[in-house]
């Protein structure tokens, strides 16, 4: 078997046992057992193993704390990636780590290389683990004063967890909007979306630059391509998502009007952060203007960085593409970056990803507007989109959704998480190079 057939298949493993362990009655806190609960299980489980954060029920009141642990260890699992995880339990029963697990790592975390794998998973585990009991300790100091020390320890735990993989999951009924004038809360949120979210290579490229500095040792690091364009690609989606939807929300009452300035600014940013693949929300999505709703699809779709926690066609695909744009426009045959040549491999890699993405959406929006025409498109779009780039934000009208709705959303959930190019490859065989060349015509384009 493939290595990509392996990853998309051990995906569809874990979302079946969540959906198994999510069906019990166990895991269900009122009522008793129906058909019902078993798509409600199906859902909730790929978006937790989809890191997505996409909700049909309740998640405070539906689920048990049992179904509570359930959909958290699915949410951990799904962050880390199929491959990651279980790579690092075989190495923590002393398997030995061959070159098919070296191989599947690569794949999973998009590296260039093979070696060093082993102790890329031991990093990734130890980063993880960093920034998610940081996140605990500092959000006990938001929900302890309200909801004692016991309730404060779990919340905290379970809001780190979901924000660090990117997930959006909330136990509270409005998500974060009780939380939206609360600084402390608003920046830890952000802060681990936004690390767990630019990539795992960027963050030992930080760790490793700042020791240096802080050891003195000789030498500077010179930082990586990835680096540069994963750090500087995300600053300005930041900046430029928090001034627009800014502006575009200052007059509505519904939304950032009605708010304090310092609460606007706040909720603006908070806002920018989350539609890179997060799925908090601190003000009511579905009272947006169409304008700040269409932002949010254009940030979603865009997404994280490649190696983190974060979905969408990826910062670094966005830079190859506008580079591409670049340098026709400039009349140049070569594409480049920060002083680098990209490799024309690359670039196609680039291109097959935001194609395949765009179709994607399409198909499935027109296949969900069918299902249900009652609902209007901007919202059935973000939906989608939402979907696919592992965000979870919502207008509210997944729990309406119908029955085949719903299962496309669970696909789309599925596709955006494998990524649509390992998907292909899943299900065409890896891809052989041509032996044949053929000659070059030239046709009319644009």
């Amino acid at each position: 078997m493939t290595v990509s057939r392996t990853i998309c298949l051990g995906f569809i493993a874990i979302t079946a046992l969540g959906t198994l362990l999510l069906a019990l009655p166990l895991s269900i806190s009122q009522g008793g057992w129906s058909w019902d609960h078993l798509l409600v299980a199906l859902f909730t489980s790929t978006s937790a193993a989809c890191v997505t954060g996409h909700i049909v029920v309740d998640t405070g009141t539906y689920f048990s704390p049992f179904g509570q642990v359930v959909l958290l260890a699915l949410v951990q699992i799904g962050g880390l990636g199929y491959m990651t995880a279980t790579t690092f339990l075989l190495l923590l029963v002393g398997r030995k780590f061959g070159l098919r697990d070296k191989i599947a790592v690569q794949q999973a975390l998009d590296r260039s290389e093979l070696r060093g794998a082993a102790q890329v998973i031991r990093s990734i585990i130890a980063t993880t683990m960093l920034f998610e009991i940081t996140g605990i300790f500092l959000l006990l100091i938001v929900f302890t004063p309200t909801h004692g020390l016991q309730r404060a320890l779990w919340l905290a735990t379970f809001h780190s967890i979901t924000a660090w993989n990117n997930a959006g999951f909330s136990l509270f009924a409005d998500n974060l909007i009780g939380y939206q004038a609360s600084p402390l809360l608003n920046l830890v949120i952000s802060g681990l979306i936004i690390f767990g979210g630019i990539g795992y290579e960027a963050i030992f490229e930080m760790y490793t630059w700042l020791r240096d500095r802080l050891l003195r040792r000789p030498g500077r690091l010179v930082f990586s391509l990835n680096f540069k364009v994963a750090v500087s690609t995300t600053v300005i989606l930041l900046v430029a998502g928090t001034l627009a939807l800014f502006l575009v929300e200052l007059r509505n009452p519904n939304t950032l009007g009605s708010m304090p300035f310092g609460t606007q600014v706040l909720a603006a940013w908070f806002q920018a952060v989350t539609p890179r693949t997060a799925g908090f929300n601190t003000i009511d999505i579905s009272k947006m203007t169409t304008a700040g709703l269409f932002i949010m699809i254009a940030l979603m779709l865009i997404g994280g960085s490649p190696g983190g926690t974060a979905g969408g066609i990826k910062t670094t695909t966005l830079r190859v593409l506008t580079s591409c744009t670049k340098a026709i426009l400039q009349g140049k045959e070569d594409v480049s970056l920060y002083e680098r040549q990209i490799p024309f491999s690359l670039i196609l890699k680039a291109v097959g990803v935001a194609v395949g993405s765009l179709v994607t959406v399409i198909v499935m929006t027109t296949l969900v507007a069918l299902s249900d025409p009652e609902i209007n498109f901007i919202s059935i779009l973000l939906e989608v989109v939402s979907a696919f780039a592992t965000v979870g934000l919502s207008t509210g009208i997944t729990a309406g959704l119908s029955t085949f709705g719903k299962l496309m959303i669970i696909v789309t959930m599925y596709i955006g998480r494998v990524g649509v190019l390992l998907l292909m490859g899943a299900i065409l065989g890896d891809p052989s190079p041509s032996v044949v060349r053929y000659p070059e015509e030239n046709l009319l384009v644009g």
